[in-house]
């Protein structure tokens, strides 16, 4: 069962950038389309970012979009969001995922879930 271990996440000024990043476990992490959720508080979980097994194919939330860049590293078994250009409204909970699909225009996660790292912008 694939484990994933979040890191990067904290307290960043608005305009700044942070680079998270997502070790998994697994010897067949290359399979996965992976991806990245977040949570604000008092907001639902919401989708982030999706990269495809190759890393060629990438999708983003039209909020994030132009900012965040989403990469895989699948010799370290890592996925990595690099957010740039963050606003206060980026402030949120960010999780890694595992095993995302697509149907009817929206991402769901099959697999796993990281424990989630915290985002902080301040204005």
């Amino acid at each position: 069962q694939m484990q994933l271990v979040e890191s990067g996440g904290g307290l960043v000024q608005a305009g700044g950038s942070l680079r998270l990043s997502c070790a998994a476990s697994g010897r067949t992490f290359s399979n996965y389309r992976m991806g990245w959720f977040r949570q604000a508080p008092g907001k639902e979980r919401e989708f982030v970012a999706a990269i495809s097994w190759s890393g060629v194919t990438t999708n983003y939330a039209n909020s994030v979009k132009g900012r965040f860049t989403i990469s895989r590293d699948n010799a370290k078994n890592t996925v990595y969001l690099q957010m740039n250009s963050l606003k206060p409204e980026d402030t949120a909970v960010y999780y890694c995922a595992a095993d995302l699909t697509y149907t009817s225009g929206s991402y769901s996660v099959r697999g796993s879930w990281g424990q989630g790292t915290q985002v902080t912008v301040s204005s």
